[in-house]
């Protein structure tokens, strides 16, 4: 699957087997239907492109996975019909350059999330993505501050519906060269200026990994401005296995202690044929 994230956002817009598992500290040929509940699972929908949602629904559902997100609205009835959520949701076509640290795409990134807020409430659903956008020459410094205004009335209306929109931590070094909100602390200093516990960051672990290493510490130092996870083999971003540096099963434990009880969603791209057992293993890593 050559089809990147970057690219599967703007379309959206018009193990050895037995090592593995026992690296997870699973027997092997345990199905994960009934997971340990210590953490809630989900699984973005652009990794698994060559198939339809029905069927990532069909297999999330087998393998015990309670979400699918990176949805689009028109999406939402498909999962729900399923028994499943979408634990982050999009919200607007502008994808990942184009974001709050600009002012020129203030008035139609208001506009798309004043429309969207209310109706994610309505359905049920929780957090919302957004981004900072890239630097385009405009300095870190400038950049926070664009976005806390741009961000400011959105948090008050998400306050107001049970929302919590949720900026993600990308990497500029590999995947999204450019990209304003790719330190952790960076992300933080936003989430302290807008002071308010509906906006938190996505921390993405593949990226970080990627930006600033040091997974476990900044995760339990920054806990407390940590909305949701996301998943990725470094380097590749393909299985979370042993071909990979990351030991998943510490850094969920690690989140699990942090006192987190939102979700952890898979977001690598397979590269084994079978997309699905690919994710199935990537469950039983992180259902420690």
């Amino acid at each position: 699957m050559k089809m990147t994230r970057k690219q599967a956002l703007k379309s959206m817009a018009g193990i050895s087997a037995l090592g593995m598992v026992e690296m997870a500290g699973m027997p092997a040929g345990l199905s994960p239907k009934t997971t340990k509940g210590t953490i809630k699972h989900s699984v973005c929908r652009w990794c698994y492109n060559g198939k339809s949602l029905e069927e990532l629904c069909e297999a999330a559902k087998d393998i015990g996975i309670q979400s699918i997100e990176l949805l689009n609205p028109d999406e939402w009835p498909i999962v729900q019909k399923y028994g499943l959520t979408c634990a982050m949701t999009n919200a607007t076509s502008f994808g990942i350059p184009r974001g709050f640290n600009d002012p020129q795409y203030h008035a139609q990134l208001q506009k798309d999330y004043r429309e969207l807020i209310p109706k994610a409430a309505d359905a049920g659903l929780k957090n919302v993505i957004c981004f900072s956008g890239n630097r385009n020459g405009i300095s870190d410094e400038k950049g926070l501050e664009n976005c806390a205004v741009g961000l400011e009335p959105l948090v008050k209306l998400a306050e107001k519906q049970g929302v919590t929109l949720c900026m993600e931590l990308l990497n500029s070094k590999v995947n999204h060269p450019d990209y304003m909100c790719d330190h952790t602390e960076w992300g933080v200093s936003l989430a302290k200026k807008l002071g308010s516990p509906n906006f938190k960051l996505l921390y993405d672990i593949y990226h970080m990994q990627i930006m600033e290493g040091d997974v476990i510490a900044t995760i339990r130092k920054h806990k407390d401005y940590i909305g949701h996870y996301h998943t990725g083999g470094v380097p590749g971003r393909n299985e979370i296995d042993e071909t990979q540096e990351l030991y998943y099963p510490a850094i969920v434990k690690a989140i699990i202690e942090t006192g987190f009880d939102g979700f952890i969603a898979q977001e690598f791209i397979p590269k084994n044929d079978d997309a699905f057992a690919s994710l199935r293993r990537g469950v039983e890593i992180c259902d420690v």
